[in-house]
Parts: C-alpha cells; structure tokens; sequence
C-alpha cells in the first residue's frame, strides 16, 4: 500500500510540475517592454504600437517602459541580466550592434546574453539640411558646397554610436567629406538644434522633419534604403543620385528576450509578433511614421545582429570613432 501511495505522489508531483513548465502556464503576469530610448522617438512609437496587440493575445498587460542612456547599454544590460522567463524583453534597436565596437568594455555579450525573437519593423533615414545654415536645393550642391569649405559645416545625431551618427560617418568616409560631428542626449535635442539652425544638417526620421520641410526650414537632400520613402516619394534616394553604399543603411528594430529564455516561450512570442506585424492597422499606423512591419525567423534575425556587429565594427575602426 506505502509502494501505491509512493507511486500516486510521485505521478501527482510529475504532473505538477509539466503543467507549471507548460506554454499555457505563460504568461500569468505583467510582461515589460523596455525601450532603451526616449519615449515619443520612432522606437518608442513602434513599441506602444505592438504592446497592446501582444497583451491582447497573451491575456496579460505588456508595460513599456523606458529605460535611457549610453546609446542604449544602460537599458540593454538590464534586459541582459533580468530572469529569463518571459516577463522581461526588450525592443531592441539596431544602435544595439553599433555600440560595441566603441566602448573598451561592455556589461553584456550582444549576442550570448540575449535571445533573438522576431525582426518587427524597419525604416530608412532622411537626410535633412537647415537651408538657413546650408542654402543647397539638392545633394550635388550639398557636396559642392562641403568641399569648398572643409569643417566649416557640422551635422547632429542623437548621440555616439546611433544609426544616424554611423551612417553620415559612412558618408564622409565614402565620399571624402570634412564635418564636425555634435553629438546630443536624444534625437529631440538633436532636431531641435537643426531645426534652430544651430547645426546644418543630420539623418533623422522622415516622419519627425517632413512638417519642416513643409514650412520651408528644412529640406530633405536624399533618403536611404533600397526604396524611396512613401510618406516622402518624390525625395530620391541615395542609390538613385549614385551612392549605393548607403542602400542598407537603415533603422531597424526588433524583439529579444534574455538568454536561456525557454524555448516554449520564444516560440509562442514569435507566433504572435509575426501576426501582430501582418496586422492591417498595425502596419497603416507604422506607416505614418515611414515605419515598414516586417517579420523574421529568430535565426534570420540573430543572423543580421552578428553580420552588423562585423559591419559597423569596420566602419568604427576604419574612421577611428570613439566615445571621447
């Protein structure tokens, strides 16, 4: 009779614990969203728009909360080291792979410490001038103008180590151009010193600087990516004018988990992303902000960290950019 007993525990204790490892015992609580940078950027936008789509579907609230500083590290590294069970993933932003190769150390491994999911949008960048600071109607008088006066002009971005800042470093390496970097805290501040005419230029999201070039403060030269902009379809893009180099040259933004993450949990979270993204109201909400929805496999995705970690790591080395 004990050996009965013994037996009964042992299947109730089993059957315990397959129904608490289960998928369908995830989520039962609030899951958070970081966002490494400020809330009202693009990123952000992107993240407040999925956030009530996937609490919709996994029956639980998704908090986005923002988590600033250092080019994204500070809110990275706290993903990197939260439990990994699901209720802590991070819309990672691509500034994630360019980070990298700037600092002598880093408080996480891009690619051991984290656990790709999906690739969920991607937009490429305006470049945009002051025409009170730099009076040019197209690119060709743009580089005209910047030879003719080598470190007179100065171009902004939203701090070392974002897309925006790498891509005009691309730009002058590629086309032997002369320009004073002035890095900011955040891509408002960054706006905001072109728009005042403060400094010339910079990439920046179509969406924030169309309502300036509206106005006439502000005009867009070239935009990159493979396609031209369509909230901004008669600006050419950069391979069009000649300068294919700048074709893949992109924000793009995605969903990680911390590693170790359980594979049941990776797999429903893909599902649901993958169909949130194919979302009619999803993607015409994105749009708004040149934003496309896309979609990935998790390899696909961890495959494009790693080829960027190696591109962007070039690109730093080549044109000798550091955090000083």
């Amino acid at each position: 009779m004990r050996n009965v007993f013994v037996l009964m525990a042992a299947l109730f204790f089993a059957g315990h614990v397959s129904a608490q490892s289960a998928p369908d015992a995830w989520p039962n609580r609030p899951i958070s969203l970081v966002v490494t940078v400020a809330p009202g950027t693009v990123a952000d936008i992107v993240a407040r728009t999925i956030a009530p789509k996937l609490s919709e579907r996994l029956k639980q609230p998704v908090v986005v909360e923002n988590k600033v500083g250092a080019s994204g590290v500070i809110g990275a590294d706290a993903v990197a080291k939260s439990a990994p069970n699901g209720y802590t993933l991070m819309l990672m932003v691509n500034s994630l792979t360019m980070v990298p190769s700037l600092y002598k150390s880093m408080p996480y491994d891009t690619v051991a410490d984290f656990a790709p999911v999906s690739r969920i949008a991607t937009s490429g960048f305006s470049f945009v001038v002051n025409l009170s600071a730099m009076p040019v109607r197209d690119l060709n008088e743009f580089l005209v103008m910047v030879r003719a006066n080598p470190g007179k002009f100065a171009y902004a971005s939203p701090g070392k180590g974002t897309a925006h800042h790498l891509a005009m470093e691309l730009i002058k390496q590629r086309l032997n151009l002369d320009l004073l970097h002035v890095p900011h805290k955040d891509m408002g501040s960054a706006l905001g010193s072109v728009m005042g005419g403060h400094v010339a230029m910079m990439f920046a999201p179509t969406g924030s600087v169309l309502p300036q070039t509206k106005t006439g403060a502000l005009r867009i030269l070239a935009v990159t990516g493979s396609k031209r902009s369509p909230i901004a379809p008669n600006v050419p893009t950069y391979t069009e004018l000649g300068h294919k180099f700048l074709d893949d040259v992109d924000g793009y933004w995605g969903i990680m988990a911390p590693a170790k993450t359980p594979q049941a949990i990776l797999s429903r979270l893909h599902g649901e992303l993958v169909g949130i993204m194919a979302l009619p109201d999803v993607k015409e909400k994105l749009v708004t902000q040149d934003v496309i929805a896309v979609s990935s496999t998790p390899e696909e995705f961890g495959n494009q960290v790693k080829s960027d970690l190696q591109r962007w790591a070039k690109l730093i080395s080549d044109a000798k950019i550091t955090t000083d």
